[in-house]
């Protein structure tokens, strides 16, 4: 192994807002060009200079904090169901309106990272079939094909935030616009950009017995006669009064709703069955541990991450052997990104204590809470319940210092 200085590729470029075109177009086209570590025995990286093992740690570090998105039996039945909802729409010849489709679950089970892979995989093939040109371009309009939109919800939504939330993305002016003006600009620029999908994440951050309900219904009933295909993403979907109180089809797995009875029926009762009508309803579940299948499944993703953890011991087992599948299913209740959180914490300290294994002892030292996913909104229901854990107590030690750069010095001796 030579002891030549590593490069630093791994450092992060500038923070990707997918909120906007800009963003979302490089989000998709550099989402796979990230390079992990190198996998090194600890007598490889012994023979590194100090520099080049500071340099590698760090690259382990960011290796360990870019865990790559594993596909699940659940991500790739909601992925597919996403991607044909969006493809029936997009080659559909007819003028009415298109069906939608809603992603439903608890928080941190990967539903965003889940739709905007489909919907990446879908602009990219749109772009392709048309030689990445607007085939409905349209004179004195932006040269700008964007045939996905994604955007977030503000906290405290409102039908008015949501549109400039839309029209953020393109970049469009939209200063001292009324709500009507709002929703009509936001159905001109969907088709001057030939936009097919349009995705709107943390959808139940809309409060519906706040006293524009009316509003939100009409909002959502304008954009479903846009010519693109409406993906609504949220926690709790189907009683969060978008739609009304539902029960899943134990056999089909399909949300269904009682019918609308005749007596006292109000507006808002009659949109949402419009709705229900409109949209199909698909669930992104956790992994359970109580069948045979889920077992196998779980293992599987586990064995997966096994092949993207870089400790100087063999990781192959690490999170697979033994009753460590049925304790990581315990901390983390199945929950993908309550998992993500725990090995990225156990790894930071296998390499800090150089003990450079995950075990269950190490793991024990942690506790994850929601202050540990900040981007998800405790008052819209967004951060995933997880189970309770009493951290046990390790003695301190001295500052750790695996992480610090040797400075001026070890990068001259290290050439």
């Amino acid at each position: 192994m030579s002891s030549k200085p590593r490069t630093t590729s791994f450092l992060p470029g500038p923070p990707v807002d997918r909120t906007t075109w800009e963003g979302f177009h490089r989000w998709y086209q550099t989402r796979e060009d990230f390079i992990p570590a190198p996998v090194l025995t600890a007598e490889q990286f012994a023979r590194l200079s100090k520099r080049g093992r500071y340099l590698h740690n760090l690259h382990r570090l960011a290796t360990h904090s870019s865990l790559p998105i594993q596909d699940t039996p659940m991500s790739e039945r909601v992925a597919h169901a996403v991607k044909a909802r969006v493809e029936e729409g997009a080659f559909s010849h007819k003028a009415g309106t298109r069906g939608g489709i809603m992603v439903n679950g608890d928080g941190a089970q990967g539903k965003t990272e889940t739709v905007c892979e489909a919907m990446a995989l879908f602009a990219e093939e749109w772009l392709s079939i048309n030689n990445y040109l607007n085939p409905d371009a349209m004179p004195g309009t932006r040269d700008l094909v964007a045939p996905v939109v994604y955007v977030r919800c503000p906290v405290k939504a409102t039908p008015i935030s949501t549109c400039q939330r839309i029209l953020d993305f393109y970049g469009e002016d939209y200063k001292g616009m009324r709500l009507e003006d709002l929703v009509r600009t936001v159905k001109t620029v969907i088709v001057e950009h030939a936009t097919k999908a349009l995705v709107i994440d943390d959808i139940t951050r809309l409060k519906l017995h706040r006293e524009a309900d009316q509003d939100v219904l009409d909002l959502i009933r304008e954009m479903m006669s846009m010519p693109g295909t409406l993906v609504l993403i949220g926690v709790g979907i189907p009683t969060s009064g978008l739609l009304r109180e539902g029960c899943r089809d134990p056999k089909t797995r399909e949300w269904v709703y009682p019918p609308v009875k005749d007596r006292g029926r109000s507006p808002n009762d009659h949109a949402a069955s419009q709705h229900e009508r409109r949209f199909q309803v698909v669930d992104l579940d956790p992994f359970r541990y109580t069948t045979g299948k889920g077992m196998e499944a779980w293992i599987a993703h586990l064995t997966g991450l096994e092949g993207n953890i870089r400790l100087l011991n063999d990781t192959k087992g690490m999170l697979t052997s033994g009753d460590m599948p049925e304790y990581l299913h315990k901390r983390t209740a199945g929950v993908v990104g309550v998992l993500e959180k725990l090995l990225q914490r156990g790894l930071r300290i296998a390499i800090e204590d150089k003990s450079e294994r995950l075990t269950k002892e190490l793991l024990n030292q942690i506790t994850i809470t929601p202050g540990d996913m900040p981007d998800l909104d405790a008052g819209s229901g967004e951060q995933p319940k997880i189970p309770l854990h009493e951290p046990e107590e390790k003695k301190p030690r001295g500052r750790n210092t695996v992480y610090d750069d040797g400075g001026p010095d070890a990068a001259a001796s290290a050439g």
